[in-house]
């Protein structure tokens, strides 16, 4: 007697497949990217990011306080100052931007962990992540300035700090300043691998971050590399980075495999502001389901190997799976 395989018997209900579902999404898995900018009663939404807004400290404790409600308790921030220079001296400042944010969200919104973007880009006159001369990003000179930026956001409370300027070193220097600081229990989450995409043009008019000259190829990866990307993931590994991250996320979903298949430590992905922006510009044209195609592009990163996804869907999101 041949019998034929039957697969479909468990997915013939919704109670049945989700019985046997094998990957699934939480409001705990999600981090919050947030805009915060200078003023009173600003709430400036970003035209390429339907839903996503620059938000002074006071609407911006309004936001974490609502992500909290449905249960995504993990924020990022970035800056967003209203002077800048060739320094990004606001990046460091303690009066800068960001700490300001993040002392009125650990004294107002408690329970939530702040994680803090560590990249000198959104406080810089010419838009690179270090510090220029004659055209060029010098490394070691912008690593200094990474690690007192750090201090800077640990003093001010963050319970996390994740640099983002893939400068060689970063991660080495702002542990040890960390440490010589008195924070050695802050977790570094560093963006390991950062691609140089296409993808984060909708993020460069939030954060007002756009390059005046030139581009980021000279430090970010290139997209054809993937041997490069376990090098990067390697060496921040090594040099004390308690966390992982891949971005973008969908177009680099091998990558994420690769790496959480390779490193005994959390993974993160981030699901970047053109990614967003597609699916949105998409869902208003009447071209797909945002909700649905929403969910399985976040599905596919966590299926990958993100445990941890940066996402500008996660309140959306977090309301839907609730």
């Amino acid at each position: 007697m041949n019998l034929i395989e039957r697969p479909r018997r468990l997915r013939r209900t919704e109670t049945i497949r989700a019985l046997v579902r094998e990957t699934r999404l939480s409001p705990d898995d999600f981090v919050y990217p947030l805009f915060v900018c200078e003023g009173e009663g600003v709430r400036r939404e970003i035209s390429s990011m339907p839903g996503v807004f620059n938000l002074s400290i006071d609407e911006l404790l309004k936001e974490v306080e609502a992500a909290g409600k449905v249960g995504v308790r993990s924020v990022i921030l970035f800056g967003v100052p209203d002077k800048k220079d060739s320094a990004g001296s606001q990046a460091y400042s303690e009066d800068g931007i960001t700490q300001r944010a993040i002392r009125a969200i650990k004294r107002e919104v408690k329970d939530t962990l702040v994680i803090a973007d560590n990249c000198l880009c959104e406080y810089t006159d010419h838009g690179h992540c270090g510090v220029i001369e004659a055209g060029e990003v010098l490394n070691d000179p912008s690593v200094e300035l990474l690690a007192r930026t750090a201090v800077a956001q640990a003093e001010a409370g963050a319970d996390m700090i994740a640099p983002s300027s893939m400068m060689d070193g970063f991660v080495t220097a702002i542990r040890e300043a960390l440490d010589a600081s008195g924070f050695e229990q802050i977790p570094i989450m560093s963006y390991a691998v950062k691609y140089a995409s296409g993808f984060y043009g909708p993020f460069r008019e939030a954060a007002q971050s756009a390059p005046q000259f030139g581009d980021r190829r000279g430090y970010q990866m290139d997209p054809a590399n993937a041997r490069e990307a376990m090098r990067e993931a390697e060496l921040d590994y090594e040099q004390g980075a308690d966390m992982l991250m891949v971005k973008p996320a969908l177009p680099y979903l091998d990558i994420i495999r690769a790496v959480r298949e390779r490193f005994d430590v959390p993974v993160a992905a981030y699901q970047v502001s053109g990614e967003y922006a597609m699916i949105k510009a998409a869902a208003k044209l009447g071209w797909i389901d945002e909700e649905r195609v929403a969910l399985e592009s976040l599905t596919s990163i966590k299926r990958a190997g993100a445990g941890i996804i940066l996402t500008y869907y996660a309140v959306e999101m977090a309301n839907r799976l609730s």
